[in-house]
């Protein structure tokens, strides 16, 4: 992996909130006659890679796709796996992310039973530690699904309107997006996705509505910040016309 990135990409036209469907490694780890979790280990120099590579440019808020609220159907040994890497990740990192003046924000149903108890902590203490960094905000969307988090602000909604703090007729979209799990989280100009699917797999489904996105085949532990970049200067070669038309107005040369 390179130090510094590579690849030609507009520095002036960055997207301020990139979110990242990280897929691929069970698939990298197979490829390879290896067990499914040592490819998720392998996923973890290409997260940090990537992390650097988007405050090298110069991204505000990175949100990355870490464990679905599907996931709890995989094997129970992988669960496992992925629970105590976690555990791992966020006390080897922690601190790493702090001096580099990240913020960690965690989005999703941390309080979930079957999440472990260490984890909780780890992940409580690593928002604690790093709550007032301002350099770039990093998202971990954890026991997560788009759809839920849909729900969980309908409930949050209703029972505004049980307690007689809001009305029928004021709830709009605006009353949606303060229910989410991070209201203050801008809406993602740029999802990629990695490994060459091509889904969303219930990842932002409200605040990605207008996102473009960017499928890439490369599995995600060979994912990198160039990767990032090229992703990144394929969405500055997009039209974002957010429901409107194209410009299809022309000048007639003079006869």
């Amino acid at each position: 992996m390179a130090d510094r990135i590579t690849v030609d990409v507009d520095r002036d036209a960055i997207p301020a909130h990139v979110g990242i469907i990280m897929d691929g490694n069970g698939r990298w780890a197979n490829a390879r006659g290896l067990h499914r979790t040592q490819g998720h280990a392998r996923g973890e120099p290409a997260l940090f890679d990537v992390v650097h590579g988007a405050l090298e440019l110069g991204i505000e808020w990175l949100t990355v796709y870490t464990f679905s609220t599907e996931n709890w159907d995989r094997d129970e040994y992988e669960v496992s796996f992925l629970m105590q890497f976690n555990v791992d990740l966020l006390e080897r990192r922690k601190d790493e992310l702090n001096d580099l003046g990240v913020r960690v924000l965690f989005m999703g149903d941390v309080d979930d039973e079957r999440v472990p108890q260490e984890l909780r902590d780890r992940i409580r203490s690593a928002e604690e530690l790093t709550a007032d960094n301002t350099t770039m905000t990093m998202v971990f969307a954890f026991n997560y699904g788009g759809r839920v988090e849909i729900v969980d602000a309908i409930k949050r909604v209703a029972a505004d309107l049980l307690a007689g703090e809001l009305r029928p007729g004021e709830i709009d979209e605006q009353t949606v997006m303060d229910h989410l799990y991070l209201p203050d989280m801008p809406d993602p100009e740029l999802v990629i996705r990695t490994s060459g699917e091509q889904r969303t797999s219930n990842f932002l489904l409200w605040e990605a509505a207008y996102s473009e996105y960017v499928f890439t085949p490369v599995l995600w532990p060979d994912f990198d910040r160039d990767e990032l970049a090229r992703c990144i200067a394929e969405y500055q070669g997009r039209d974002r016309r957010f429901g409107g038309a194209v410009d299809e107005s022309f000048t007639e040369s003079a006869g």
